[in-house]
């Protein structure tokens, strides 16, 4: 019985590797520079690819080569089979190896200062012999990197997507916060607000709780930095949803509306594929999962 597959391209890495260098490069001459191959070898790399998918995927206008709306989709392809091959390498690597060699760890600022900093550091000074790079961002940049290959594990807020694996680690209460002086009062009268910016997965919660209670979320400044918002809010420019363990440290000192919490957001430790995931990331896991019980 024949399958309904259709027929795999015999299509190489090495191919989908100048299709992407040439999407971020400004020419195909700095792309083939930064590929270490001549345009030549880049150009008939590309040739072949366009054959082999039977689509074309450039066109000329005037002297130059221009990508199609059809390169697009199958660049974005490319990466993700770009990454998910660069996980298999490293995997490789460290068993032959027999070490964890390096790990690429993204973390929201809460996880890296406020929940995770020492046992971070501890996990470091335990192996000095691991090559542990951080990055602290918003948590859509640490998807974005696990999505890309740039990151190997991230302690990020719990995302909605079935391309990530995750464990959750602990839930973070987070409350209003207004004005000095504001009073308690219903919240259809709170805000303007100072929040996270568009794309920020806390922002999205918040402004969903905040609907639900029947309060406008009219967002007058933005920011990725609780410190900011804060002093946003200690100067009268709006309102703030906040954990409370970044909103009422000094020096902001925040006090909030209401005692109790808007809502919760959980943190949790992302990777892409567990059946590769680099050793120091599961190691690191468990260390983190440790400390969050031993809090709770």
């Amino acid at each position: 019985m024949r399958s309904s597959r259709p027929r795999l391209p015999d299509v190489s890495v090495t191919q989908l590797e100048y299709l992407v260098a040439v999407e971020r490069s400004a020419t195909w001459a700095d792309a083939a520079k930064s590929l270490g191959v001549s345009q030549s070898a880049l150009s008939q790399g590309l040739g072949q690819l366009q054959r082999r998918l039977g689509i074309q995927l450039f066109s000329w206008e005037g002297r130059r080569r221009v990508p199609l709306e059809a390169a697009r989709h199958v660049t974005d392809h490319a990466r993700s089979i770009l990454a998910q091959t660069g996980d298999l390498a490293a995997w490789a690597e460290r068993i032959r190896a027999g070490s964890a060699g390096k790990l690429r760890v993204g973390m929201i600022d809460a996880a890296a200062v406020d929940h995770f900093g020492e046992t971070l550091r501890e996990f470091r000074e335990n192996r000095p012999e691991l090559d542990l790079h951080v990055i602290v961002g918003p948590s859509s940049q640490l998807l974005q990197g696990l999505g890309t290959g740039d990151l190997d594990l991230a302690i990020c807020v719990q995302p909605d997507d079935p391309e990530v694996t995750h464990v959750p680690l602990l839930d973070e209460e987070l409350l209003v916060y207004g004005p000095p002086g504001v009073r308690q009062s219903e919240p259809t009268r709170w805000g303007p607000w100072v929040t996270f910016p568009q794309g920020s997965l806390t922002r999205d919660l918040i402004g969903k709780a905040l609907r639900a209670l029947g309060a406008p979320f009219e967002v007058v400044a933005e920011s990725n930095q609780p410190e900011v918002l804060s002093e946003m809010v200690l100067i009268g420019m709006g309102w703030t949803v906040l954990p409370r363990i970044q909103a009422e440290r000094p020096p902001a000192s925040l006090t909030p509306v209401q005692q109790t919490p808007l809502l919760k957001r959980t943190l949790v430790a992302a990777t892409r594929h567990p059946g590769l995931a680099n050793p120091a990331a599961i190691e690191l896991t468990e260390e983190l999962q440790r400390h969050a019980t031993a809090m709770s």
